[in-house]
């Protein structure tokens, strides 16, 4: 079983642009769905994050084109239980490969506290990677 369990899930499908989950340890986690759909954790979606140093919990770059068009409100037209593990939404844009488990959803909770805790190491990491310890 998986650490983190919901305890309540509303997917706002139609009348808003947010997913709420009220976890079982009594933390609550309010999703837009350009966050989910950014944060999508198919192996295409972490390919191109990876391939632009982009964590999930970044915003995607907006899409080059000669025109900036008129682009419909991001929203799932399809939301479905896996298992009791995850939730899998199909996109209005089209996507749908996304599994998206209670862990990582958890794991890449949007609100603020959680996200000081994600990275409040980073200077830290990058520290003790690019500077190698002292020889004595």
């Amino acid at each position: 079983m998986s650490a983190a369990q919901p305890a309540s899930i509303k997917v706002h499908k139609t009348s808003g642009t947010t997913m709420e989950i009220l976890w079982k340890d009594g933390h609550q986690s309010v999703y837009t769905f350009t966050y989910l759909r950014d944060a999508c954790p198919c192996a295409l979606c972490n390919e191109k994050r990876e391939a632009t140093n982009r964590m999930p919990d970044e915003p995607a770059a907006p899409d080059s084109g000669p025109l900036p068009m008129f682009k419909p409100q991001l929203r799932p037209t399809e939301v479905a239980q896996v298992g009791n593990y995850a939730i899998r939404f199909h996109w209005n844009d089209g996507h749908q490969h996304g599994i998206y488990s209670w862990d990582y959803l958890r794991e890449w909770c949007p609100c603020q506290s959680c996200h000081d805790v994600r990275h409040s190491t980073d200077g830290l990491e990058h520290d003790i990677e690019h500077h190698p310890p002292r020889e004595q």
